[in-house]
């Protein structure tokens, strides 16, 4: 590892007061030397001290006194006083994990089986034994961009979400795709070839991928999901999707 990532690997100390609420009825005390805590302690002393954040859970780390601290979706560390945080990735620097990255990726898993695969556009590439899970707008620029690569894959069943965050034009235009005879070819032509359908209305699941994405947290697109529910933003490469897909080989989602 170079010594830029070295530098990265490094959490910085900062005092809590940026990013929580003031403590209640406690003292700010400095931390103290050989002060050890059961990561349940420590939370219901967080709970405490930080009455306005949202704590979900502490865990020990490899690092001796330093605890993980998750807040929703997010990661942060301290030591067992609590009064110091640290933000920014830990890394294992014999394996090159980056511990951080990996938790995050956990916590951002969602639950495939709350997805109604008769709400999506279903397409089978291949013997079709590997699942994906795609959320994505017709009017999205990246979405388009993914699309070329996502036709490259094999053996792969795709669930396509219509999922129009970008306003108007996008949710007329997933109207029109769902509604169409062929979806999987009206998908094609609007994403690969720029060739929108005709203005059409029927009923359609699109509220409803609204609303489960908004309750897993995807909040832009395009959004991968694997079958293990762990979620991949953006138009990534082929090799990520290929990481993706490795993961399992089984959907535990409803429908068919």
């Amino acid at each position: 590892m170079n010594f830029k990532n070295i530098i990265a690997a490094v959490a910085v100390l900062v005092g809590a007061t940026a990013s929580f609420a003031q403590p209640s009825g406690l003292a700010q005390t400095a931390s103290v030397a050989n002060v050890s805590l059961t990561p349940e302690a420590l939370l219901a002393k967080l709970k405490a001290t930080y009455v306005n954040t949202p704590f979900a859970e502490v865990r020990t780390t490899p690092i001796a006194g330093i605890y993980e601290v998750t807040m929703g979706k997010d990661v942060a560390y301290t030591d067992a006083s609590g009064n110091f945080f640290m933000f920014g990735n830990v890394m294992d620097m014999r394996t090159q994990r980056n511990i951080t990255q990996e938790r995050r990726a956990e916590l951002t898993k969602v639950d495939v089986g709350q997805l109604n695969l008769a709400d999506a556009i279903k397409t089978v590439r291949g013997d079709g034994s590997r699942v994906l899970y795609v959320f994505s707008d017709p009017e999205c620029t990246y979405c388009k961009r993914l699309e070329p690569t996502l036709q490259e894959l094999k053996n792969v069943t795709i669930y396509t979400f219509l999922y129009p965050v970008l306003g108007e034009k996008s949710n007329a235009s997933a109207k029109s795709v769902w509604c169409a005879k062929d979806r999987n070819k009206a998908w094609a032509d609007h994403m690969l070839k720029g060739v929108a359908g005709a203005a059409a209305d029927c009923d359609n699941p699109i509220q409803r991928n609204v609303t489960i994405g908004s309750s897993f947290g995807i909040t832009g697109t395009p959004t991968l999901v694997s079958a293990t529910g762990r979620v991949q933003p953006g138009a990534v490469p082929a090799e990520r999707i290929e990481a993706l897909l490795a993961e399992a080989p089984v959907s535990t989602a409803k429908g068919k």
